[in-house]
């Protein structure tokens, strides 16, 4: 019987390649700063036709939706952050994809509510946004940000409610709790409590940009939304763990 050598003159194991065991959520931001400016439009037939994943990005005026996909997507200026909230009125999309083969789509539509618009145009976008929203056929998935200070609005819940027979049909859907980092612990679990049951049985997030809250909870969500074969399910996040922000100092 061969005898297996002592220990000190077994061959060393073989060290894995560096990058071999890419973490979900380095994946998931690595695949979200491959986006770039796909294209805008002021009207939905100026659109072009797509047959990969589209995630729609919307939220009242000011509820922090540009800082969001700018984090997300680690580009400072990607998405336009208007000093007039409610004047950027075009659909803009980005694409996404590594070694320039686009997979997926963010779609980047107009903020809602701001008073300074003219009521005329606030009608005209919110028809425009509800169309896209309802007819889109490669819309795959919805973020809604909402400030929680504020809570979701009487437009948000107006939102929600038009998109829900294409939630119960599949559509994926998050609502992101922006400025976590205003919130004290309290808050911020009364605010994700409140969130959940609003949610109707859609994802939801605590995001702060400032304190790197909830970044890579939201890049593997929406990782594993475009690509559901590549992430196993036990490695999604899950909201019920996702830690609250440190009480903000006084």
């Amino acid at each position: 019987m061969t005898k297996n050598p002592p220990a000190s003159r077994q061959a060393p194991a073989k060290p894995k390649p560096a990058g071999a065991e890419k973490s979900a959520a380095a994946l998931a931001l690595g695949w979200l700063h491959t986006a770039r400016f796909l294209t805008t439009a002021p009207q939905l037939h100026f659109l072009p036709d797509l047959d990969i994943p589209e995630i729609a990005f919307v939220g009242r005026s000011n509820a922090g939706k540009s800082t969001c996909i700018n984090t997300l997507t680690q580009q400072k200026q990607l998405a336009f952050a208007s000093k007039k909230p409610g004047r950027t009125q075009h659909i803009n999309l980005f694409s996404l994809g590594r070694q320039g083969v686009m997979d997926a789509v963010l779609t980047d539509l107009p903020g809602y509510g701001y008073a300074a618009v003219p009521r005329q145009e606030k009608v005209r976008w919110q028809q425009v946004m509800a169309n896209y929203l309802v007819t889109r056929k490669n819309l795959m998935g919805m973020v809604l940000m909402c400030d929680p200070r504020l809570g979701l609005t009487e437009l948000d819940e107006v939102l929600l409610d038009l998109m829900r027979e294409r939630v119960q049909e599949g559509l994926k859907f998050l609502i992101v709790l922006t400025k976590a980092d205003k919130l004290t612990r309290s808050e911020a679990t009364k605010a994700l409590s409140i969130a959940r049951l609003q949610a109707g049985g859609g994802e939801v997030r605590l995001f702060s940009a400032t304190k790197r809250t909830g970044i890579e909870d939201v890049a593997e969500l929406l990782w594993a939304w475009t690509h559901p074969a590549a992430i196993p399910q036990a490695q999604v996040p899950d909201a019920q763990a996702q830690p609250l922000p440190p009480t903000p100092a006084q």
